[in-house]
């Protein structure tokens, strides 16, 4: 009877828990390739992320995550949000130098994410 009560509470517990939130899917559809393609719609969003400019609501989105995205690994991301910021990445780096290196400086200025997603990045072909 004991056995039985502890497991009704155990039970209770597990679904009173809070569940892991997940970012919103409502901006996973945004064609990350034309804003990638376009020097005005990429500098708007680094604008936005910089603190230099005006935001989208997407991209306000997009600057209050980064920082426990980054922190958490994107523990929190669905699977388009992660291939997304995939591809984000690979482009600023490669593509961007310049705004990649203010862009760390800004969100990792002590090396802390550099340093932990470097062997991710190199997995990825991307020299960080």
């Amino acid at each position: 009877m004991k056995t039985l009560v502890l497991c009704c509470a155990l039970f209770v517990v597990a679904l009173a828990a809070p569940q892991e939130q997940k970012y919103t899917t409502k901006y996973d559809n945004i064609d990350i390739d034309e804003i990638l393609r376009s020097d005005r719609l990429f500098n708007n969003y680094f604008r936005c992320l910089m603190d230099k400019g005006r935001c989208t609501p997407d991209g306000s989105e997009l600057k209050r995550i980064l920082p426990d995205a980054l922190e958490s690994g994107c523990a929190k991301c669905s699977d388009a949000q992660r291939r997304g910021s995939e591809r984000v990445l690979r482009f600023v780096i490669e593509k961007k130098p310049e705004q990649w290196k203010e862009l760390q400086a800004k969100y990792d200025p002590n090396n802390v994410y550099v340093t932990k997603y470097r062997e991710q990045a190199r997995s990825m072909g991307v020299n960080i």
